[in-house]
């Protein structure tokens, strides 16, 4: 009665019911037909005055690492052309982490929300340093929604227009979603 009760105990550890506990089934329903789209749009940038699209939330309270580490908050318009006035077509909103010593480099994660036309409701997603000095660069695309669930690919990103006080960039990005 012993060596039952043990070699039970011993089969129900080692061996679980298959009716009972964790169950995980994978099935391939991802098709194969992935599509590619292009992006333009310009990023614009305020920095300070009434209309600001920047904010500092967190800086760090020592001069030895110098005035570039800091955290920033953004919520900028997203238009179709380098002009202020150009149509919006949507909004960019995330964090920007200021770092470095002897450059400005930038961490960026910005959430780019598309507010018009066949892209309504949908955003991607990009993550990625980003060497703000540089007058052309790239970020990776790291996700999206709506139309661009399960996005990746690459944002190229140009420096149109500095100032003191404002910044546009253009964007030209490439996403392969489903």
């Amino acid at each position: 009665m012993e060596r039952t009760l043990i070699l039970c105990l011993i089969l129900l550890l080692c061996f679980p019911m298959a009716y009972g506990g964790y169950y995980s089934k994978t099935e391939s329903r991802v098709s194969n037909l992935r599509k590619a789209t292009n992006l333009r749009f310009f990023f614009h940038g305020i920095l300070g005055g009434e209309n600001t699209t920047a904010v500092t939330v967190a800086r760090a309270n020592s001069s030895s690492l110098g005035p570039s580490n800091s955290i920033v908050v953004d919520h900028a318009p997203l238009t179709v052309g380098p002009e202020p006035t150009s149509k919006t077509i949507g909004n960019a909103q995330g964090l920007e982490v200021f770092a470095g010593r002897d450059t400005t480099t930038v961490v960026v994660y910005l959430d780019f929300g598309f507010t018009e036309g066949e892209l309504n409701g949908s955003s991607i997603s990009v993550f990625s340093r980003n060497p703000a000095t540089e007058t052309q660069r790239e970020l990776a695309v790291i996700g999206g929604r709506g139309k661009f669930k399960l996005a990746e690919g690459y944002a190229l990103l140009k420096t149109t227009f500095i100032s003191n006080t404002s910044l546009v960039v253009e964007y030209n990005v490439t996403v392969i979603h489903y």
